[in-house]
C-alpha cells in the first residue's frame, strides 16, 4: 500500500467525524486512485505528438463538443477551489472522481477517441481535441497536486513544463469561454438522449445482434427542443451516439429504434458503412478514412 493511496484515503474521509479504515475501505480508495490514474493516462498519451506553442487552437475556433468538454473542467475547478479555501478535502476527492469516471471516461474522451485516432495528425479537429486536453491536464494536475503529490509531479516531468516541480506552479487558469445561452442546456440534454439510446442498444448486445456500438444505426424521432439540438450537429450526431448511422425526424413523441447497421466494416475507424468496398483500390476503408489517410481536412464542425 503506498503513500499515494493513504494520502487519498486520508483526503476522502470526513474529518469532522470519526475516521474509519478497512480493507474494504482501502480496496475502495485503490479503485478510485486507479480510476483518476487511467484517465490522466489517456491524457498523457494523446499529447505525446502535441506541442501546445506551435499547434494550439484557438479558444474561439474549438470545436463546440470541445467547448464542452472545457465547460465541465472549468465546473469542477470552480467547485474544487472553493472546497480548499475552506478546507473541505473529502467533497474535492469526491468531485474529481466524479470527473474522471463520468464526465471524462463515460462521455467526453468515451466520443473523442474517433476524433483523435482516425482524423489526420495535423488536421483542426484533431488539434482542437488535443487543445482540450492540454487544458484538461494541467488543470487536473494541479487540482490533484495538494492530496496526490507523488502523481502530480509525475504528470508535471512528463509535460517537460519549465518550473522544476508542480509545486511552483499555481492553479491552472482555463481559457475563458463565450457559450451561447442554451450552450449547458443542448449538451445535458444530448447527454440523456444519448444514455437512452445506450440502453436500447444494449438489447440489441444482450441479444446477440450487434457487438460494438458502431455496428448499430438508430432511427430517432424527437420532440422539437431536443430534435432542434440534435439537428445541429448534422452529421456529427452519429459520433456523439456512436453508432455508423442516424437518422432523424421531429415529431410529438420520442420514438428510439436501433437496429444491426448495413454494409460492411471500415477496417480503420471501425464504422460500418455501405460505402465501404466501393473503392476498387481502398476497398477495406469508407471514404472518410480515405481522406484522413491523405491528410484532407475532415469537415468535423461539432463532435
Amino acid at each position: 500500500m503506498g503513500a499515494e493511496i493513504l494520502r487519498l484515503w486520508v483526503a476522502s474521509t470526513d474529518y469532522t467525524g470519526e475516521l474509519t479504515i478497512s480493507d474494504e475501505i482501502l480496496k475502495r480508495v485503490v479503485e478510485s486512485y486507479r480510476r483518476i490514474r487511467n484517465t490522466i493516462r489517456f491524457l498523457l498519451a494523446n499529447l505525446s505528438d502535441f506541442d501546445f506553442k506551435t499547434q494550439a487552437i484557438p479558444t474561439q475556433e474549438l470545436l463546440e463538443f470541445d467547448v464542452e468538454g472545457l465547460r465541465l473542467a472549468t465546473e469542477l475547478q470552480y467547485k474544487c477551489l472553493t472546497h480548499y479555501e475552506n478546507y473541505e478535502f473529502h467533497p474535492i476527492v469526491n468531485q474529481i472522481q466524479v470527473f474522471c469516471s463520468e464526465d471524462m471516461g463515460a462521455f467526453y474522451l468515451d466520443i473523442l477517441k474517433d476524433r483523435l485516432y482516425t482524423c489526420a495528425p495535423n488536421s483542426k479537429a484533431r488539434r482542437s481535441a488535443q487543445t482540450t486536453l492540454y487544458h484538461i491536464t494541467q488543470a487536473l494536475t494541479r487540482l490533484i497536486a495538494p492530496i496526490l503529490s507523488f502523481t502530480a509531479e509525475e504528470i508535471y516531468e512528463t509535460l517537460q513544463l519549465p518550473h522544476p516541480t508542480v509545486f511552483c506552479e499555481t492553479f491552472y487558469p482555463l481559457p475563458e469561454l463565450k457559450l451561447a445561452s442554451n450552450h449547458a442546456l443542448k449538451w445535458q440534454s444530448l447527454l440523456q438522449l444519448r444514455a437512452r439510446v445506450v440502453r436500447e442498444l444494449e438489447t440489441l448486445r444482450t441479444e446477440g445482434t450487434i457487438g460494438s456500438s458502431l455496428q448499430a444505426q438508430v432511427n430517432l424521432t424527437l420532440e422539437p427542443a431536443l430534435f432542434h439540438f440534435a439537428e445541429s450537429l448534422n452529421d456529427d450526431l452519429r459520433f456523439l451516439l456512436i453508432v455508423s448511422k442516424v437518422t432523424l425526424t421531429e415529431g410529438t413523441k420520442e420514438i428510439i429504434q436501433v437496429q444491426k447497421a448495413t454494409g460492411d466494416k471500415c477496417e480503420r475507424c471501425w464504422h460500418v458503412l455501405e460505402e465501404v468496398g466501393t473503392n476498387p483500390k481502398h476497398p477495406t476503408v469508407c471514404n472518410r478514412c480515405l481522406n484522413n489517410l491523405d491528410a484532407l481536412a475532415e469537415d468535423r464542425q461539432y463532435v
